[in-house]
């Protein structure tokens, strides 16, 4: 069960970033992609 929480957070995070990044909102894009990927570690 964590695991997949912590798998829809990460999917989430990155998600949200893509759409910032494209919606020229760079600095907060960072930050999601940042979150996702600290998330992620929790996946092994």
């Amino acid at each position: 069960m964590p695991r997949l929480v912590y798998l829809i957070i990460t999917l989430g995070c990155l998600i949200t970033g893509v759409y910032l990044w494209f919606s020229g909102y760079h600095g907060y894009s960072g930050l999601m992609i940042a979150i996702g990927l600290a998330a992620s570690i929790n996946l092994k």
